[in-house]
């Protein structure tokens, strides 16, 4: 599978989250961000330290900003099960913009082709780290992280390019 670029059409998907309700459901990314300008960030894992102490805060802490910028979405997406990302969203009791979605079987992220092996460290195929702006599902920005860097798939790089 290629790994998505800019130009790109998003791929759709049936991703896992709990609503403004605290009901389990199952959405489709395109219900999510087709018509809107939407930014989808992915990462390796619920609870881990990178993730949960500098990515995630830079799209919560920031979000009011990219919502300015005209941002309708904000989309988290990660090969974890939906009762993790519960948890983990639990953990920012400040966020209101941030869409916690979970990826369980890593289907929607094998479809953007940004698979992470990290089955030597215990974790199995996740996510690669990333970031992407698009606008009505076609990809303006794909901020694609190497390894275990976190250097251009930040907030402040998306409102860069806003």
């Amino acid at each position: 599978m290629a790994q998505i670029a800019v130009g790109d059409s998003i791929p759709d998907g049936k991703l896992a989250w709990f609503d403004e309700n605290d009901q389990l459901q199952e959405v489709s990314i395109h219900a999510l961000a087709a018509g809107k300008k939407a930014v989808l960030f992915g990462v390796p894992g619920a609870f881990t330290p990178t993730c949960s102490m500098q990515h995630v805060p830079s799209f919560i802490e920031n979000a009011e900003e990219l919502k300015s910028k005209g941002v309708d979405e904000i989309l988290l997406i990660s090969v974890n099960d939906p009762f993790v990302m519960k948890a983990w969203a639990k953990t920012y009791p400040d966020n209101k913009h941030v869409k916690f979605l979970a990826d369980g079987s890593g289907t929607y992220t094998h479809a953007l082709g940004l698979e992470l092996d990290l089955s030597g460290n215990g974790l199995g195929t996740r996510s690669r780290r990333f970031a992407l702006l698009a606008a009505d599902l076609n990809v303006k920005v794909a901020n694609i992280e190497e390894g275990g860097a976190f250097t251009i798939s930040g907030a402040d790089e998306i409102l860069k390019a806003l």
